[in-house]
């Protein structure tokens, strides 16, 4: 019988939301938190401008900022190498 070695899974959490909802204050409280576990953030915003990302507390290098359009059609290749980027860490 052939043993097959699958690689870990890691567990992924989106936050979305409109303007003013209280993405990034959900974001900050729970980056600053003692949990044990490394985390990172990747960063979409539609703007030329990622201001969400310069909020962001509690990842030094570890913020990805997606800027300039959208990762489900227009940058998604940029998320893609992201996340490429962010596993090879």
């Amino acid at each position: 019988m052939t043993e097959t070695r699958s690689k870990p899974k890691i567990p992924v959490t989106l936050i979305a939301g409109f303007l003013g909802a209280g993405k990034t204050t959900l974001l900050n409280h729970i980056l600053i938190g003692d949990h044990g576990v490394r985390a990172a953030v990747l960063v979409n915003d539609f703007g030329a401008i990622n201001i969400d990302a310069k909020l962001i507390v509690g990842v030094e290098n570890d913020t990805v900022e997606l800027a300039n359009g959208c990762v489900c059609c227009t940058i998604r290749d940029d998320l893609i190498g992201a996340c490429l980027g962010l596993l090879g860490r």
